[in-house]
């Protein structure tokens, strides 16, 4: 289960949430692309569809 709160802060600034993680490029890539997929909706939808592309990611 991912929590709300951090998606919420995902969402709002990748840069400062990802900051605390060791993440290759290629994943770090990976969700910032995720997030950008979803373009200009509202965080709540961008929300959803990173957790949604992510859970698809990780299930590989």
């Amino acid at each position: 289960m991912t929590d709300p709160d951090f998606l919420d802060e995902l969402v709002r600034d990748p840069g400062a949430t990802l900051a605390d993680y060791v993440l290759s490029d290629d994943e770090r890539a990976m969700v910032v692309q995720a997030l950008g997929r979803v373009g200009q909706a509202p965080t709540a939808e961008r929300a959803r569809a990173a957790k949604a592309v992510l859970m698809k990611r990780w299930a590989m």
